[in-house]
């Protein structure tokens, strides 16, 4: 077993998503479940990956935050620079954030701020060789772990997820942000 897999694994479900839609339709009859069987398996899953993920992120010595960071600028392409308001619309998180993530790897040596020759007040930030090479590695770790926890799947089942996903994806988000009520 290798050193990601060994850390503490979670102990099953003690039921099946099917078995707990049964359960609520048992105790309160006409409790709306049709979603359990979707939403709970993949809140289990976005457990085990985040859980998994924070291993690979250990071992390749860096934090969930500067490997989003340092590879939303990488996959920008060369000169692997973006501006401050670039990195907060790829990132979604909020300007503040951005700007702590930035001071952190700027502190760190991972990257480098500049002006932008614009003459606005625009802020570049740029990868810098250790930053370059501690993403390059980073990447390879976490993209090559979680490859391995989904390989179980065939290509077909891949095609099929990633759209089923994609079109569960938009859906949601369309409900959760076009009004204030509950989707």
């Amino acid at each position: 077993m290798d050193d990601l897999a060994q850390a503490e694994e979670p102990p099953p479900p003690a039921h099946s998503a099917a078995e707990i839609a049964a359960a609520w339709q048992r105790e309160r009859p006409g409790t709306p479940t049709g979603s359990i069987e979707i939403v709970t398996p993949l809140w289990w899953l976005a457990k085990l990956f985040t859980d998994d993920r924070a291993r690979a992120l250990r071992a390749a010595g860096i934090d969930a935050a500067t490997l989003d960071l340092l590879s939303v600028i990488r996959r920008s392409g060369p000169p692997y620079r973006l501006s401050t308001r670039e990195i907060a619309r790829r990132t979604m998180v909020t300007a503040g954030a951005v700007s702590q993530r930035i001071a952190r790897a700027e502190r760190d040596g991972l990257v480098e701020r500049t002006a932008a020759s614009t003459g606005r007040r625009t802020v570049l930030v740029e990868l810098t060789a250790r930053g370059h090479t501690l993403i390059e590695r980073s990447v390879d770790t976490v993209l090559g772990r979680e490859a391995s926890l989904v390989s179980g799947l065939t290509d077909e089942e891949r095609t099929a997820l990633i759209a089923l996903l994609g079109k569960l994806m938009a859906d949601v988000r369309r409900r959760t942000t076009s009004s204030d009520e509950p989707a």
